[in-house]
């Protein structure tokens, strides 16, 4: 619509050599925006969905931006390529891109949200598909909790009251107040959509954001927080009292119906600024692998070490 109407307000003066111009200039710099990921749900008890990207950095790109265009996460997308830096990565250097996964350990049924991997599942109902988005969750000291629960309330054009303690510290950080009330528009940090869960209080929302930055890191005061364009696809396509898990498992494990047998390891979540995370418990399933002839325990350890957030084969190839 944008390019349809900037056109018609050339006039019939413009010779097709400045429409090109213009078009190349309007679309040229925007990369293309992915909308939620859909998955066909693996056969014969197989985790794995998705498949390798790799993406081939341009002059002007930076990791966010990569990420916007692949709707990846930015910590997933750093993790992905370690030592490669996400502000200046070289131009032509080749990016490997997060969209090849196991589906975690939980229902698959509605939503699903596992914590260290920043992402979201969604299952809906009487599918055979999977759709998977990037997330914000709490920063350090206002986690989002591990819950099972469900959608209580679905609010477009939320409003935010922030809590008298958030307002509190808004006031020390900035030296101005924040407003009791932060009615719907561009200013809201909620963004367009929002929905409110059933747990504890009902004070944590799935909600949208006025600012795209942050989403695949921890910056949330507890809530989880998506793209405007997800958000609305899944304020869209779901429905209250819609299941909502959150979970936090760092390691995932599968053996599949081919023999392979995976492992992906995420960054597991650290409780205070400067502090090391706990060392990950690894699942007995893993231990009882790890134990069998035919495989890979160095493969094993390199992926507890790296946590690239990406499957690795621990299988020996007879």
């Amino acid at each position: 619509m944008y390019a349809q109407v900037t056109l018609s307000q050339l006039g019939k003066g413009c010779n097709r050599l400045m429409m090109r111009l213009i078009l190349w200039l309007i679309f040229g710099f925007l990369p293309a925006v992915v909308l939620a990921q859909r998955y066909e749900l693996p056969d014969n008890g197989s985790k794995l969905i998705g498949q390798v990207q790799v993406h081939q950095v341009k002059q002007g790109e930076y990791f966010d931006l990569i990420a916007k265009q692949y709707n990846v996460g930015m910590l997933a997308l750093m993790a992905a390529n370690p030592n490669i830096d996400p502000f200046l990565p070289a131009v032509g250097q080749l990016l490997t891109i997060p969209s090849h996964m196991l589906l975690p350990d939980a229902p698959r049924r509605g939503i699903v949200v596992n914590l260290p991997e920043l992402r979201l599942y969604y299952y809906p109902k009487d599918s055979n598909e999977v759709h998977v988005f990037p997330v914000g969750i709490g920063r350090i000291g206002r986690e989002t909790p591990q819950m099972n629960s469900k959608v209580k309330v679905k609010i477009p054009n939320p409003s935010w009251t922030p809590s008298p303690k958030l307002r509190q510290e808004y006031l020390a950080k900035y030296a101005k107040p924040l407003p009791a009330i932060v009615p719907a528009g561009p200013d809201n940090p909620l963004g367009k959509y929002a929905m409110q869960l059933a747990h504890g209080r009902g004070n944590y929302l799935i909600h949208g954001t006025n600012q795209n930055f942050g989403i695949g890191m921890r910056v949330s005061s507890g809530c989880i927080r998506l793209y405007p364009q997800d958000i609305k696809w899944l304020f869209d396509n779901t429905s209250i009292g819609e299941s909502v898990v959150v979970i936090n498992q760092t390691v995932k494990i599968s053996s599949e119906p081919n023999g392979d047998k995976l492992i992906e390891v995420h960054s597991p979540l650290s409780k205070q600024n400067g502090q090391l995370p706990k060392k990950k418990t690894l699942p007995p399933k893993l231990t009882n692998l790890i134990r069998l002839e035919g495989v890979d325990r160095t493969m094993v350890g390199q992926a507890l070490v790296s946590q690239s957030g990406m499957p690795v084969n621990f299988g020996i190839t007879q």
